[in-house]
């Protein structure tokens, strides 16, 4: 039972089936909602009644900081999951001092998200926003992304800046349906610091738009949109973008196919190699058809990349024992405590190396073990011989 004065509420990963009001209540009643900075529910199951309860305890908060409510409708049925989501949000709508809300992982698809509008509309203070897996779609994508630019507008109008600083929206199938919306709520909260949204099906058209939004985030640290197409339009727009992020520690474009035969080096690799990002430390390239005259240009340009320390290549057109530009960029990193992935061996050796040394360490064990057993047995046969005078 959690302590009437904890400041972390936690039931993630009970797998707990909650029904009903008298299912949730013994987990609440001894808590003092007054004293909670984080609530974690993930990895139950939350039904219309208890979230309801639930929601009486959250407006009873008053210093509440996270709430971490990923993953508590699997096996709900659609038509449970909007009234039990509104109450939850509904009760999170004045919290001043809540700065995340996580609500991945749910299965909302585009028919449940309207309940999540009044919260993101209305609560300006929060600065995360995590909805990673949720089934949106472009409906659904464009249904929040409005949401978040009203959100923008209503704070410019009084007279207060936008307060969102990290936004992850993967694995949403966003698709370039909703890339327009996005591109104005991105806009709209141009101090936006860290953006995901990797694994969305989102190509060339839909990447240009999100290059023109982001490009009005001039302190973007962390940017990822692995796994989406980029082709030559979509390439060309975030190469224009890039020099806008002087502040980029980050960036994942893995799998973005950034360019092909016929269309040669992709714009982005020439822009990144000419040093449009400064301090950027992780650059993850795989799998985007690059070929020699790539690793050249960022050969080339690896100076002007002074803090990068980990380059990740895997599965593009990579044969290190004969290029000899990336044998540079390999020696780069390497001079500055960093690393270039060309492949997986790296971190298979490693894994093997760690096995190894657990082998060995249980191994000592079972020897100091075997050692302690044999002592014990043999002073029990001394104990059996002893008589007593």
């Amino acid at each position: 039972m959690a302590s009437t004065a904890t400041k972390v509420f936690s039931l993630e990963g009970k797998s707990l089936k909650l029904d009903s009001r008298s299912d949730i209540e013994p987990h609440l009643k001894d808590v003092d909602p007054t004293v909670v900075e984080e609530i974690h529910l993930g990895g139950n199951t939350i039904g219309v009644e208890a979230a309801k309860a639930l929601a009486e305890f959250l407006e009873k908060t008053t210093i509440l900081k996270v709430a971490d409510f990923a993953d508590i409708f699997t096996g709900r049925l659609i038509t449970e999951i909007p009234p039990a989501l509104s109450a939850i949000c509904d009760a999170l709508e004045d919290k001043t001092s809540l700065v995340e809300l996580n609500l991945s992982d749910n299965a909302f698809g585009s028919r449940s998200v309207d309940p999540i509008v009044p919260f993101l509309t209305h609560n300006r203070s929060f600065q995360t926003f995590k909805l990673n897996n949720n089934g949106l779609g472009p409906e659904g994508g464009t249904v929040i992304a409005d949401a978040l630019t009203e959100s923008a507008r209503l704070s410019k109008a009084e007279g207060k800046s936008p307060q969102l600083r990290t936004l992850i929206c993967g694995r949403n199938r966003l698709q370039d349906g909703s890339s327009a919306a996005w591109a104005k709520a991105f806009a709209a909260h141009g101090s936006l610091v860290e953006v995901r949204m990797p694994q969305n099906g989102i190509r060339m058209d839909g990447i240009a738009n999100l290059a023109g939004g982001l490009a009005q985030c001039p302190n973007l640290e962390y940017l990822d949109l692995q796994d989406n197409t980029f082709g030559e339009v979509g390439s060309s727009a975030m190469a224009e973008a890039l020099p806008v992020w002087t502040k980029l520690t980050f960036l994942n474009f893995s799998d973005c196919v950034l360019s092909n035969e016929e269309e040669g080096v992709s714009a982005v690799i020439k822009t990144i190699a000419s040093g449009s990002n400064p301090k950027l430390q992780t650059l993850q390239l795989q799998n985007n058809n690059m070929e020699t005259e790539s690793f050249a240009l960022l050969a080339e340009g690896i100076s002007k990349l002074a803090t990068l320390k980990t380059l990740e290549l895997q599965w593009n057109e990579v044969d290190d024992d004969e290029d000899e530009n990336l044998q540079t960029l390999v020696e780069s990193l390497k001079q500055r405590g960093g690393k270039v992935l060309l492949n997986d061996e790296e971190e298979e050796e490693e894994e093997e190396e760690e096995t190894v040394t657990g082998g060995a360490e249980a191994e000592g064990k079972d020897e100091d073990a075997a050692k302690t057993s044999a002592a014990v047995d043999e002073l029990a046969d001394l104990l059996v011989k002893a008589s007593i005078a």
